[in-house]
């Protein structure tokens, strides 16, 4: 399957400051719960996406339906057997959007992208397009 540089370029900075709002998370409250028996301890595999108590990353979404349209839709998981409060997560997937649109400058200067609230959950939204071919 072909995918164009400029996507895979995108998507590359995208996981990188993903993988930077991770480190942020279990740094600050990767003891707020009891990690899963069958996870990793953090820094145990060589992909930091695999262990640890978090995982946050982007799922891109056309938009349909949406007030906002298209964008990556910031999605947060615990893997923990502890309960895990709405009051909890609300406050960890608002760290998380806090953080990212704080980044989003360093690791794309030249787009204007901003993160904001759809519904129940937070999207980056913004210039996506790949420029010249």
């Amino acid at each position: 399957m072909y995918i164009h540089p400029k996507l895979a370029a995108f998507t590359k900075t995208l996981e990188a400051l993903f993988l930077d709002v991770d480190e942020f998370l279990e740094d600050e409250w990767g003891e707020s719960f009891s990690l899963h028996p069958n996870r990793p301890q953090r820094g145990q595999t060589a992909n930091p996406e695999m262990d640890g108590l978090y995982n946050v990353g982007p799922d891109f979404t056309p938009g349909m339906g949406s007030e906002k349209g298209r964008g990556y839709v910031i999605s947060l998981k615990a893997a923990t057997l502890d309960r895990v409060t709405p009051e909890q997560f609300e406050f960890l997937m608002e760290e998380a959007a806090i953080l990212i649109q704080k980044k989003l400058p360093d690791y794309f200067p030249d787009r204007k992208l901003d993160v904001v609230r759809d519904g129940k959950r937070f999207k980056i939204i913004g210039d996506f397009s790949l420029g010249e071919v």
